[in-house]
């Protein structure tokens, strides 16, 4: 058949002068708010205080010094950019030499008077024949220590300078200096920066030799299962083996949660967490002659006998005011103590010699239970005695509590093995009526405590867990006999406190005395083994819940063997990896799938895999959520998310979840997330205003008028190219034997071009089809990052209706002439912290808002999405005719010399500081669009007003579609910092 090349139609755009000039807009690689090179168009952009929109590009860039870095020999300098190119000269080691320009490996260079091309791989910025002089009191030894591969030396402190060599594991290098995360060191005699987080003070080669008196011996402390010792200190470091509980370890460190051990000939790390300093196992035997007895000593409540000497140790049981203990050892403010037959910890500053009570003639205040009481939400249980101390939880209406004191109006209370403070007056002695209740209003009175037993078969365990469901986390287990004090029971679940825990049974396996145990029904449930069976590739989530939006305990590969329990609704209840979970029934088979081998349902595969979905934080109202490198809160905070703010969940495992937020990915703790926004009690209300504007054109029409101007996307999507046009060289792989051909988005010229190729360009074959007429083409592999959007994809994001079902997508509607009001504090802490040049720069903002009449919060949102969080070259600065310029907009960046032509405009401009790039910047998108008209993201995306008016798509800031749809999540969460505001939505209608 015909080959058919894409047309490059050049767009021509009316406008209210005859003539006018014109910009092309374009994207900095990598970034989605620019023109993509795919679709270059015409559009009108007048820059503020300006005349004409006309930039003259000052070709007079500053010129560099470098100097040659041979290891051995010398460099050629060519008489072209080509290693075929004739040689003018050889330039020795450290010769200095003008660098002009550089492009595909070369750079343009004039040395020893003499022009010509050099390789740029061979010229650094410092003169390698140059030893830096450096204090000697400054240079300190450390070692490189990566998990695996090696350490690359750069020639400057950015992941964007050359590589001057690699450095092995366990390398010594001399380190000058250290700043922003970067080392100025030297190492096999050249110079450069690596990275300091891989460096450490001790060769990690070299076994370390630790005397005696640093060693010393703890013991593992599980409360079930095993410890895992692993290679690295990280979870995700390997497991070398695991160790019981009692396992004696040799301690040779600890640091950040972790302890690096010895254990049973083999060396790893542990949690420092699950050591303790003696053998949980061994019952401890203490002379008598070292034993003396002491009382408990608080003036209200009890006191915490605890299984470590730690206020983070698990209470063993509490000691009332007088109790007699044996000590047995004192140290650092804790007392090894005996009490009432149990072992453990107490704070020595509530021990006395004398007995408190001695012959009081009143014993101290019965600790009672009363319940809370508030009207809706939950009250706040404080560490201290006032509104201004931080929230320990929040308590629901109901939620029974231990009373120890009142006074000033505070009450000191213990909840949920938690002890704090909260407001008397929401406090009530009997059970409140929930709020539904249409009764007579009659409260039924306090439920006793009573004591019970567990009572399950010997050998089985009962599960204590969160919640009064099956399907609620597990907080412990306990085994046959265990005595428990029971609050409250209803519908076959008994509320009980054991050991400092606080949680739900079943009433079934509890009993009234340790004799005569029932045999239980849930241990004894029959089972059957099945095998996970999805699409090769793809693994299953297990939830903790019967719901896909329960959390996600662990992910199941093909083939993975499980304990089938139970069956109903399309959910199964299984167990693997010694987890307890829920899958979907249908990806679970009888028989075990073979390796390479497809029969997963069809076309089913993915809908129980995990897939990213949005939701939203929900802390308390003022607190906020820390997000951590990794999934520990011992991890590094990367940043604070604020209630309401929307993340977008890439995965879910252990109570943990990796989220991306403000444009930086990182982990939270599962329970603070929520699939619905969590309402702000102080946000104003009825804030919403909407507002209509007609158009005299079709959704139809209008799409044809976008997609004459070829609209951008990131989708990916199957491709086809005609056999006509491509050389087959193996069964799965072509050329193509011409220039421009199209590439479409089906068998069949009727379907639209998502890009081209060009001669000799290689494509990879997946199939053959023929299209209706019976001509035969080739469904190909077309690996382009941007490509010509689908019309029902550019229908899709030019319809309004399909974006105001949530106030988040309707803000691409919100009107950008009226200001947020925004506090400065709050947005440089949670939005820019960390955002490279943009850090610390609200005020900046705030002044470009009030400047440019133009909402603040698009302003931040625009620059961090343009510039990549602060991090693109523009951004940070770029040198030009002895300048350095920024551009946060990336305003004038045109297609292929983006970074020149956004300097040259930024220079022009007079953007010599970031902060004036902020408020430049602001004013040339008010006067480029906010005055034209496009008040509104949808507008400056699809400009319907121009479309109506001139018949064709003109005067819009970006190609890419989702364009206006990629930045809501980051306006609403910066408008979710403040406590009232008002949004006035322009909504467009189409006939």
């Amino acid at each position: 058949m015909n080959k058919i090349p894409l047309s490059q139609e050049s767009i021509k755009t009316k406008g209210p002068q005859k003539s006018r000039n014109v910009i092309k807009k374009a994207i900095i690689p990598g970034f989605c708010f620019a023109v993509l090179s795919t679709a270059a168009f015409e559009e009108v952009v007048h820059a503020a205080g300006s005349t004409s929109a006309k930039i003259t590009v000052n070709s007079q860039l500053s010129f560099t010094t470098k100097y040659v870095n041979v290891t051995s020999g010398s460099l050629n300098l060519r008489s072209t950019a080509s290693t075929s190119g004739s040689i003018v000269t050889s330039l020795s080691k450290g010769t200095a030499v003008t660098v002009y320009s550089e492009a595909n490996g070369w750079a343009k260079v004039s040395a020893n008077g003499k022009d010509g091309y050099v390789s740029t791989s061979f010229l650094s910025s410092a003169n390698p024949t140059v030893k830096p002089s450096y204090p000697a009191v400054a240079a300190i030894t450390k070692y490189v220590n990566v998990t695996s591969g090696s350490l690359n030396l750069r020639s400057t402190a950015s992941t964007s300078g050359s590589i001057v060599t690699s450095l092995s594991k366990g390398t010594a290098v001399t380190v000058y200096s250290e700043a922003n995360g970067w080392a100025k060191v030297s190492a096999n005699g050249k110079d450069g920066y690596v990275s300091t987080s891989f460096l450490s003070s001790a060769n990690p080669t070299v076994k370390p030799s630790s005397p005696a008196a640093a060693a010393i011996t703890k013991y593992v402390n599980v409360t079930s299962g095993s410890l895992n010792l692993r290679s690295t200190a990280s979870t995700s470091g390997s497991i070398v083996t695991s160790l019981s509980k009692g396992t004696a370890v040799t301690v040779y460190s600890e640091a950040n949660g972790w302890a690096k051990v010895s254990a049973n000939g083999k060396d790893g790390y542990v949690s420092t967490s699950f050591l303790s300093s003696a053998n949980p196992t061994v019952k401890p035997s203490y002379p008598a002659v070292a034993a003396i007895t002491k009382y408990v000593n608080v003036t209200s409540g009890s006191l915490n006998l605890r299984s470590t000497a730690s206020t983070s140790g698990s209470i063993v049981t509490s000691l009332s005011k007088g109790t007699a203990v044996t000590v047995y050892s004192e140290a650092n403010g804790w007392a090894k103590v005996s009490a009432n037959g149990k072992d453990g910890y107490v704070s020595t500053s509530f021990l006395s010699a004398q007995n408190p009570n001695g012959s009081a003639t009143s014993p101290p205040a019965a600790v009672v239970t009363k319940y809370v009481n508030v009207a809706s939400g939950s009250l706040n249980m404080r560490n201290g005695a006032s509104n201004s101390s931080s929230i320990i939880v929040g308590l629901a209406k109901g939620t029974a509590v231990k009373v120890y004191s009142e006074t000033g109006g505070w009450a000191k209370i213990e909840a949920y093995g938690k002890t704090g403070y909260v407001s008397s007056a929401f406090l009530v002695a009997t059970i409140p009526a929930s709020n539904n209740n249409t009764g007579s209003g009659t409260v039924p009175p306090a439920q006793q405590i009573t004591t019970k037993y567990v009572n399950v078969n010997k050998g089985s365990s009962l599960n204590v867990r969160k919640s009064a469901s099956t399907s609620s986390a597990i907080l412990t287990k306990l085994s046959s006999g265990t005595e428990v004090k029971v609050q409250s029971e209803s519908n076959g679940w008994a509320k009980i406190q054991v050991n400092g825990v606080e949680g739900y049974v079943s009433s079934e396996f509890l009993s009234a005395s340790k004799s005569n145990p029932a045999p239980p029904k849930e241990e004894q449930q029959t089972s059957k083994t099945m095998f996970v069976n999805v699409s090769l590739g793809s693994t299953l989530s297990m939830y903790n819940s019967v719901s896909t939006n329960a959390s996600i305990l662990v992910k199941l590969a093909r083939g993975v063997e499980v304990t089938v329990y139970s069956e109903e609704n399309g959910w199964s209840k299984i167990e693997a990896y010694g987890k307890t979970g829920y899958v979907s029934s249908e990806y679970l088979s009888e028989t075990k799938p073979a390796a390479g081998e497809e029969n997963a349902p069809d076309n089913k595969s993915g809908s129980a895999n995990v897939e990213t979905v949005t939701k939203y934080i929900d802390v308390i109202y003022g607190s906020s959520l820390n997000l951590r490198t990794a999934a520990s809160t011992s991890a590094a905070i990367i940043t604070k998310l604020a209630r309401g703010t929307i993340v977008t969940v890439h995965s879910e495992e252990n109570g943990w979840s990796r989220v991306t937020a403000n444009g930086q990915t990182g982990y939270v703790s599962s329970q603070y997330l929520s699939k619905t926004a969590p309402f702000n009690p102080n946000t104003t209300k009825g804030t919403i205003e909407k507002v209509y504007k007609s158009y005299d054109i079709s959704l139809n029409d209008l799409t044809k008028k976008q997609m004459a101007v070829n609209p951008q996307t990131d989708k990916k999507y199957k491709t086809y190219i005609s056999t006509d046009a491509v050389t087959v060289t193996t069964p799965t792989s072509g050329n193509v034997n011409g220039t421009g051909l199209n590439v479409r988005g089906g068998a069949g010229t009727d379907y639209w071009v998502v890009g081209q190729v060009n001669n000799q360009d290689s494509l990879q074959i997946l199939s053959t089809v023929k299209d209706a007429a019976g001509n035969t083409w080739y469904e190909i592999k077309y690996n382009k990052a941007w490509v010509n959007a689908s019309p029902e994809d550019v229908a899709h994001f030019v319809d309004p209706n399909n974006f105001l079902s949530n106030t988040v997508d309707s803000l691409q509607f919100l009107k950008l002439s009226a200001s947020a009001n925004i506090d400065a504090g709050e947005v440089n802490e949670r939005i820019l912290s960390g955002k490279g040049i943009l850090q610390g720069l609200a005020s900046a903002f705030i002044t470009a808002g009030d400047t440019s009449g133009i909402n603040e919060i698009y302003l931040i949102s625009h620059a961090l999405l343009e510039t990549g969080n602060g991090t693109s070259q523009l951004a940070k600065g770029v040198q030009i005719n002895g300048k350095t310029v920024y551009n946060m907009y990336g305003i004038g960046a045109y297609d292929h010399s983006a970074l020149n032509s956004g300097a040259q405009f930024a220079y022009n401009a007079g953007w010599f500081t970031p902060e004036a790039a902020i408020i430049g910047g602001a004013q040339f998108i008010e006067n480029g669009y906010i005055n034209a008209g496009q008040d509104t993201l949808y507008k400056m995306r699809w400009n319907p007003g121009s479309v109506t008016k001139n018949g064709y798509a003109s005067h819009q800031y970006a190609t890419d579609i989702a364009w206006a749809a990629k930045q809501v999540n980051q306006i609403n969460n910066i408008y979710s910092l403040l406590d009232s505001y008002k949004l006035v939505l322009e909504i467009p209608q189409f006939k």
